[in-house]
């Protein structure tokens, strides 16, 4: 559920079916018209009549799907058939009816995208399995629900409209920003729903912890009477043992339903507080000995406005401890042909919950936090503790024979 980078203009010809066209102008918006539900209605009517069975997601998405919303006059739908590459079992049918394919990019979530006969639509057309389905819901709804999330994406578009683009795609790769945080906004709610589930999942999984968690506190070493900032502290067990240690902590996590299951379990022992680790914290620079990030920075795609707010709260010579997925684990666990590809992964956790994070690989990891500034002082493999293999021997043996997480302690320089 990734968003496309930017194209350049060459990138843009190459997906056009034909000669792109320009804009070289401002971008028109309108206000929103209760006409364009009734419009996508229409046409979902008519490509229900000409694909039958092939139809397997059609969905009103994009702005003109939120009402309220400013938008270009473009009625965008979202349609998933059986396989998007297939073209043969699709196009013919479609074009019959008057569509007319624009756009091709095979190697980009197998996406095509038609223009309507008599009504200006984008039809995407994607296969099963995609990365874009939930991303178009999740915003969709996330505005339809929170006219505050609404307004900020109205006036970003407004702003960028009064620009001049030489192709509309360049005013689309424009608004990324903005809708990257709104979703982040999105995602960090979807935790909520099962917050109080997830603390009791984590309090006694092996994997958290006699695994995880012992391999942060030994990298954060003697944390007696230092400040420490925990980011993602989700249900707050990591918390509470940095506490327990003699630690002033601080807990932060994107998700209020995490926040409110760590207050109320390990409130007494240490403060819990929502905050988004993208954008700058309530904290005075040079104030924190300690950061312990578990299990966290794989769900962002950037890692610099994350690495640069560490670099500003913690004092020089203090430390940043956190852990990743392996790199060569979900590699190899989502079964990748590309290693050095950055990449948006979906995966269950707890059991049935669904949860999205990128992977990357380790040389990608490693020059981030170089690029930040810290120096990278151990990078550690662990086993699990010894009480492991009591727990569930089978799941200690995976961990003490396969890679599963990477660790790193890092130190901001005097």
């Amino acid at each position: 559920m990734t968003s496309q980078d930017a194209l350049s203009d060459d990138e843009i010809q190459g997906i056009w079916v034909g000669e792109a066209p320009q804009l070289n102008s401002t971008v028109t918006l309108a206000d929103y018209d209760p006409e364009w539900p009734k419009l996508f209605e229409r046409e979902a009517e008519r490509i229900r009549a000409v694909l039958g069975d092939q139809v397997l997601v059609l969905e009103h998405v994009g702005s003109t799907s939120v009402p309220g919303l400013c938008a270009k006059p473009c009625v965008d739908i979202l349609l998933v058939v059986p396989d998007s590459d297939d073209e043969d079992t699709y196009l013919p049918a479609l074009e019959a009816a008057g569509y007319r394919l624009v756009i091709r990019e095979p190697d980009w979530e197998k996406h095509r995208c038609f223009k309507g006969p008599d009504t200006n639509v984008n039809l995407h057309v994607y296969s099963p399995g995609n990365g874009q389905t939930e991303r178009y819901r999740l915003l969709r709804d996330r505005m339809r629900a929170h006219p505050e999330e609404r307004d900020l994406y109205a006036a970003k578009k407004r702003e960028l409209a009064a620009k001049e683009w030489k192709y509309v795609q360049n005013y689309a790769d424009a608004k990324t920003e903005v809708i990257e945080e709104i979703l982040g906004r999105a995602r960090a709610a979807q935790y909520d729903a099962f917050s109080d589930a997830y603390a009791e999942h984590a309090e006694k999984n092996v994997t958290n912890a006699l695994y995880d968690r012992p391999a942060i506190l030994d990298l954060a070493g003697d944390v007696s009477g230092r400040r420490v900032l925990d980011v993602g502290c989700a249900a707050g067990h990591l918390s509470a043992l940095l506490a327990e240690r003699g630690a002033d902590v601080l807990g932060v996590d994107a998700s209020a339903g995490m926040v409110s299951s760590a207050q109320r379990k390990f409130g007494e022992v240490a403060r819990f507080e929502v905050a988004d680790v993208t954008r700058p914290l309530p904290l005075e620079p040079g104030s924190i000995d300690v950061i312990t990030a578990s299990l966290v920075l794989h769900y962002l795609k950037d890692w610099g406005p994350a690495l640069a707010e560490f670099r500003r709260v913690l004092k020089p010579g203090g430390a940043l401890v956190f852990s990743v997925h392996h790199p060569g684990e979900d590699w190899h666990w989502f079964d990748k042909d590309n290693y050095f590809e950055v990449e948006l992964l979906e995966d269950e956790f707890p059991p049935g919950q669904r949860v999205r994070f990128y992977r990357r690989p380790l040389s990608w990891t490693f020059q981030a936090v170089r690029d930040a500034g810290f120096a990278v002082d151990k990078l550690v493999e662990p086993m699990p503790v010894p009480e492991a293999a009591e727990a569930d021997p089978k799941w200690a043996e995976n961990l003490r024979t396969k890679p599963r997480f990477l660790y790193f302690r890092a130190v901001s320089p005097a």
